[in-house]
């Protein structure tokens, strides 16, 4: 785990969800939507406090062709790095929805989407 510089409060492992049965597990918990996109959460049983969070990310064809999918991907990645450390719970995973927009709504209302559905599903 890393350490911030400023603060005392840790940041989390983020560790990348791949396969379909864990994008699968992670539908049963709770979700958030938002204008840019959904995410699902939900707590994995069995975890040692501190351990990792798991994030995944997918879209589906009714966001565009494929150009536009792989764009709302990378796009949900970077905001996924930037956010998920800080504000994900360990031992939780984690998948990020694209919707309609989210390929060309602007950068900061993307961030500021993920931001408060990270934190409404962490205050569950």
């Amino acid at each position: 785990m890393a350490v911030t510089a400023d603060t005392d409060k840790t940041l989390i492992e983020v560790v990348r969800l791949r396969v379909r049965p864990q994008f699968i597990f992670v539908r049963g918990g709770r979700a958030e939507r938002r204008k840019s996109l959904v995410v699902q959460a939900r707590k994995r049983a069995g975890e040692a406090p501190g351990s990792h969070a798991g994030a995944g990310f997918t879209a589906t064809k009714k966001i565009g062709n494929a150009v536009i999918r792989n764009r709302a991907k990378r796009r949900l990645r970077e905001a996924a790095r930037q956010l998920l450390p800080r504000l994900g719970q360990p031992g939780w995973d984690y998948v990020f929805i694209a919707r309609q927009d989210t390929a060309d709504i602007g950068w900061p209302r993307l961030l500021d989407d993920m931001e408060s559905a990270l934190i409404s599903l962490a205050a569950d």
